[in-house]
């Protein structure tokens, strides 16, 4: 029993050792499993807060039909309530899935479930634009063991607009592209594109043209490059430049295009790690335009400085840009100050203080009013006068960029000119009014424009009927009753009409009514107008008359008298011709020897004889010469021998009237054509006059010489010369002239006749009590 004892208590210490040892290992395993359960609970609510936030709701469909979702799930589809079948999905018209969706997705499940496939499919939920993406295939089996499937629903709206944006946007770019590598293809100047490698890739079709190749794929493989070297910087140096700098490169040069030599400008367009763009401009006609602008800006500045008008422009900030060369002195500006680009307020401030500007009460409201001109939209205008009395006319003109012409003309001579105008019109229609003359002036559409009191006077007609500015035909019915023959009208207006349209002065006289006698004269105006002046010439034409009846007896007497010399010579040769011959008879001694007191007789007899004879040739000479039939006989020959035989014939005559006859003959007398025998008588008749007339005592000088053109005579004395009045009468052969008791005769008249029918002159010089010298010239030819 002890030994039983023994036994049991250790058994039983055992079994209690045993028991809290499985207490205590119970305790630890529930302490644990509370830990675990603790842990999966936490890791589990963080799993479902994970999945609540997720972008995706997992759905598992069970095989019967039932599914499990989250509660948000319901929200998705727009259902009042979480669905607990697949066919909940479908709420309704508006709610859920459309019928269409849901047997579709009814399709994909029943696949998957059977075949073990999976599946993918876009659903639409109704009434709202949000696009839902399912993503599905079979569930875990351990977990589900009957066949169920699990559907990820993913809310695609946000997803599906970005991919939506996307492709359009791709479309966009694609046609963005595909417009471009057209519009890149047409385009009329030359582009290119350079790799990264910085070889040609892309060009255009203007690229092929302008190299003259084939094709833009024979342009590539040949690296045929179309602008040209210059100096050490290729085009693909220009390229590379462009891209390490990231800046566009612009260079302007020359080379051949079209087969051409032409200026372009060729631009580098750095793209990245795309490469490099370029293209060509051909600038060749804009160089040649801007140089032809260039002469043009030239032309028009030397035209503007040739202006007389003063011209400024500004800007539209106010500034002023250009001035002509009249501004600068019209307003004593420097060249240097207006470099500088004064605004318009300097500009008026220094035109104020030199006095160019014109004097006004408020100066600030005055440049106000002138800064207005830039916004205006019609040109304005004003005139400026200046204290020192200049006019200027101010013209503004805004320019379409915003800035302001303006013009300064110097109107002062003008305004002069019009006060004078005014002046000569009142001076004008005053003298008018006061002329002696009638004055009428028709316009080039044949109106009266103009007339005096005169010209209404003389024709006695109203100023009202002249005022309405009747045509010339109207006008002259209306005149035609005060002349006294009313046809002579017809002639007055034929005159103005000639005048007017032919552009030359005629004119005529006409008789009026009341006896008076006008001289009219129709005389163009260089407007295009005609004067129409009429002067009363009734006293002259009385006077003409008068001396019309004188001038015509006159003549019949001049007639008679011509008549009565010639008739008279002839009848008193013939006796005189019997005188001097029996007077030589007698003094050859044919009746016998005369006592010497006879023979005296006879020589004074013969002598006067002689001498009456040489002045009935004269008589009978001058009244030929008179007549014009006095016969001249020209030939060329030496006048010298002449000139010496006339003054060897004269000596005696001198001596017997005590005056000495001297001759200085110059060997340049020469010859000349002429009729000997008158022209000795003329230089005899001169010779006898100086000697006739001149004191006892005195001298007279035969000189000649001759130029290339003529032969000179000149015969001068001492004698007692002559007054104004003897000269003027000296050459009138039937004038007798009282000089110191002298008479005067046909002497100086004949030879004046007869020089000037050998076509020379005869002129004399003489003062009372300074002698008298009369220079004949015979022409050469």
């Amino acid at each position: 029993m002890a030994s039983e004892s023994s036994l049991t208590m250790p058994l039983i210490g055992l079994i209690a050792a045993l028991w809290m040892a499985g207490a205590a290992w119970a305790m630890w395993r529930g302490l644990d499993m509370q830990a675990r359960a603790r842990k999966s609970l936490k890791s589990t609510s963080r799993l479902t807060r994970l999945i609540d936030g997720a972008p995706a709701i997992p759905v598992i469909i069970r095989a019967d039909g039932r599914l499990d979702a989250a509660e948000r799930f319901a929200r998705w589809l727009g259902l009042n309530e979480a669905p607990r079948a697949l066919s909940d999905l479908y709420g309704g018209p508006g709610l859920g899935l459309s019928e269409e969706a849901l047997k579709a997705l009814i399709a994909d499940v029943r696949h998957a479930q059977k075949g073990g496939g999976t599946f993918r499919r876009a659903l639409t939920v109704q009434g709202s634009a949000k696009q839902l993406m399912t993503i599905g295939g079979l569930a875990d089996g351990e977990l589900y063991p009957n066949g169920a499937a699990l559907v990820w629903f993913f809310d695609a709206s946000d997803s599906e607009a970005r991919i939506h944006a996307a492709e359009a946007a791709q479309r966009e770019a694609e046609a963005a592209f595909a417009a471009l590598s057209g519009l890149i293809e047409a385009a009329p100047f030359p582009m290119w594109h350079r790799a990264p490698d910085l070889r040609l890739s892309l060009v255009n079709r203007a690229y092929v043209d302008a190299v003259g190749a084939e094709s833009a794929t024979a342009v590539i493989a040949g690296g045929i490059e179309l602008i040209e070297p210059v100096g050490d910087l290729s085009p693909i140096g220009a390229a590379a430049i462009a891209l390490d700098e990231g800046a566009v490169q612009m260079r302007d040069l020359t080379t051949t295009m079209f087969g051409q030599r032409r200026q372009v400008r060729a631009v580098d367009v750095p793209l990245g790690e795309a490469g490099v763009a370029g293209y060509a401009i051909d600038t060749q006609d804009a160089a040649e335009l801007s140089r032809e602008y260039k002469q043009f800006a030239n032309a028009q500045r030397t035209m503007l400085d040739n202006m007389s008008a003063a011209v400024a422009q500004f800007d539209a900030e106010k500034n002023l840009t250009f001035t002509n060369l009249p501004f600068r002195r019209l307003f004593a500006m420097r060249d240097e100050w207006l470099a500088e680009r004064p605004d318009f307020a300097r500009l008026l401030d220094r035109m104020r203080e030199a006095g160019r500007v014109p004097e006004v009460r408020d100066p600030a409201e005055w440049r106000a009013a002138l800064d207005a001109w830039f916004r205006s939209p019609e040109p304005r205008e004003e005139s400026w006068l200046l204290p020192d009395g200049t006019h200027i006319r101010v013209l503004g003109s805004p320019v379409p960029d915003g800035g302001l012409l303006m013009l300064f003309e110097d109107r002062t001579e003008q305004v002069q000119l019009a006060s004078a105008r005014d002046t000569l019109l009142r001076v004008r229609t005053a003298t008018f009014d006061n002329l002696y003359e009638a004055v009428a002036v028709f316009a080039q559409d044949g109106r009266l424009n103009i007339w005096n009191r005169r010209f209404a006077d003389v024709w006695a007609v109203e100023e009202a009927v002249l005022a309405g500015h009747p045509r010339i035909d109207t006008l002259m019915e209306t005149l035609a009753p005060a002349l006294a023959r009313a046809g002579q009208m017809a002639g007055v207006t034929q005159k103005i009409r000639i005048a007017m349209a032919e552009r030359r002065q005629k004119g005529g006289t006409i008789a009026l009514a009341n006896g008076a006698h006008y001289q009219y004269t129709a005389i163009p105006l260089p407007d295009g107008n005609v004067l129409l002046t009429m002067l009363d010439v009734s006293d002259s034409h009385r006077a003409e008359t008068a001396l019309r009846d004188r001038n015509e007896a006159l003549s019949e007497a001049s007639e008679i008298k011509s008549r009565f010399l010639s008739n008279m010579g002839y009848e008193l040769r013939t006796p005189l011709t019997s005188i001097g011959g029996f007077a030589e008879m007698l003094k050859a001694g044919i009746a016998g020897d005369l006592p010497p007191q006879a023979v005296d007789y006879v020589e004074a007899i013969h002598e006067a004889s002689a001498r009456l004879s040489s002045q009935i040739e004269a008589i009978m000479d001058f009244s030929q010469s008179e007549a014009g039939a006095l016969p001249i006989a020209k030939k060329k020959q030496s006048i010298a021998p002449l000139l010496e035989a006339v003054a060897a014939d004269g000596r005696g005559a001198a001596a017997g009237a005590g005056v000495t006859l001297r001759t200085d003959i110059k060997p340049s007398l020469g010859d000349a054509p002429c009729d000997a025998r008158r022209l000795s008588q003329a230089v005899a008749l001169i010779i006898d006059n100086a000697v006739r007339y001149n004191a006892k005592g005195g001298e007279v000088l035969l000189y000649a010489d001759g130029t290339r053109d003529g032969a000179r005579i000149i015969v001068s004395d001492n004698g007692p010369g002559m007054d104004a009045r003897t000269q003027a009468r000296v050459f009138d052969g039937f004038a007798r002239t009282a000089t110191e008791g002298n008479t005067g005769g046909l002497g100086l008249p004949l030879a004046r006749k007869l020089i000037e029918a050998h076509g020379g002159t005869l002129e004399l010089v003489s003062e009372p009590g300074q002698g008298t010298m009369l220079t004949i010239v015979i022409p050469r030819k």
